[in-house]
């Protein structure tokens, strides 16, 4: 096991580095400083051939191409500080209101115009005899319109188990509503198919009910025995068809508390390749890349695009700070926000 660090690019002045954490398994995974991102991730299938899994690029120019741009996917970047979308990108707290930049209609979403996924994080520590590293990022009071000073670290360790660990951490001098996640999309073919013929398994009875905006309204219902019921295996395609669209769905773990347990598993049998969710976070956001645009791919021709990756994004309620029973969805001052997302690999 070993992290090695590289040179990645340059902005305004300042040097990006990316750090590889490799295992003795033939995993790997690639973060920027920029965004704390994830740009790459290889892993093994069934005959022992590694191919790439994850969205992202090979070089940091790419990240500002026109194209991924206009698109905004958010391709591996950790999102924050409020991550989803904000009703009327406003919001009210101790008597105040804050307004937030319109990033999606009237609405605020994954932390407004320069989000966590845009800044540089420093790195804290990484280890040339572990597959981890640290990064850190001061997140200034009303920064994107946002109140309190907060201090964020994220934390990326691989171990030879083949989990993918993100732990958070962060701490504020105010009241602020936070909740941060990582915005990876997998396609466990190695992007020879898209994702459809993924078998997924949700452990969730329940999602939110968002409104046209795509804002939570507050509401929350049953899935059981309804297309998007995921508590039995089924193939994405099965339930695109069913639904007549792509995955964008809230699921809630409610009676898990904020205790780390399995989630959810999704599985690709051409490959054999299989990724385990565990998570202490109350929901986690199902997307099967409907919004991805055709025209963005890997340097070396990886093709992306609608439904040619999947995120399993783990968080607190999307709009939660506009919600009555959002929990934990403000972060108070004087308290630790503390959250673990693993992503247990398999082939």
């Amino acid at each position: 096991m070993k992290t090695t660090q590289t040179d990645f690019g340059v902005l305004d002045g300042e040097a990006i580095h990316q750090y590889t954490l490799e295992n003795d398994n033939g995993v790997s995974v690639k973060i920027s400083t920029y965004g704390a991102t994830i740009t790459s991730l290889l892993l093994p299938n069934k005959d022992g051939k590694t191919e790439e899994i994850v969205c992202g690029f090979d070089t940091f120019e790419s990240y500002f191409s026109d194209a991924y741009k206009a698109n905004a996917p958010y391709f591996g970047g950790t999102v924050g500080r409020y991550c989803s979308q904000i009703k009327d990108a406003k919001f009210s707290l101790n008597g105040k209101e804050y307004e937030l930049a319109k990033i999606v209609g009237d609405n605020n979403l994954h932390g407004g115009k320069v989000g966590f996924d845009k800044k540089i994080w420093k790195v804290n520590s990484f280890s040339n005899e572990l597959a981890t590293v640290q990064m850190e990022l001061k997140s200034k009071h009303l920064e994107e319109g946002f109140p309190g000073n907060v201090t964020v670290q994220v934390t990326f360790s691989l171990t030879n188990e083949n989990e993918l660990k993100i732990q958070y951490g962060a701490i504020t001098d105010q009241d602020t509503p936070f909740t941060i996640t990582n915005h990876s999309y997998f396609n466990l073919s190695g992007f020879a198919e898209n994702v459809e013929g993924h078998s997924v398994m949700i452990n969730s009875s329940t999602k939110q009910v968002w409104d046209e905006t795509g804002a939570a309204t507050g509401e929350n219902v049953s899935v059981v025995g309804k297309a998007d019921d995921l508590q039995s295996t089924k193939t994405i395609k099965e339930v695109h068809e069913a639904m007549g669209d792509g995955f964008e769905h809230f699921y809630l773990f409610e009676d898990k508390g904020f205790e780390l347990d399995k989630v959810a598993e999704i599985t690709e049998p051409k490959s054999g390749r299989s990724m385990e969710v565990f998570t202490t976070e109350p929901g986690m956001l199902l997307y099967t890349g409907k919004y991805t645009s055709d025209e963005l791919q890997r340097e070396s021709g990886l093709q992306y695009g609608k439904y040619r990756g999947f995120c399993c994004e783990t968080h607190r309620y999307p709009n939660g700070m506009n919600l009555k029973n959002a929990p934990k969805s403000i972060l108070k001052a004087g308290e630790s926000y503390d959250s673990t997302t693993i992503f247990k690999f398999n082939w």
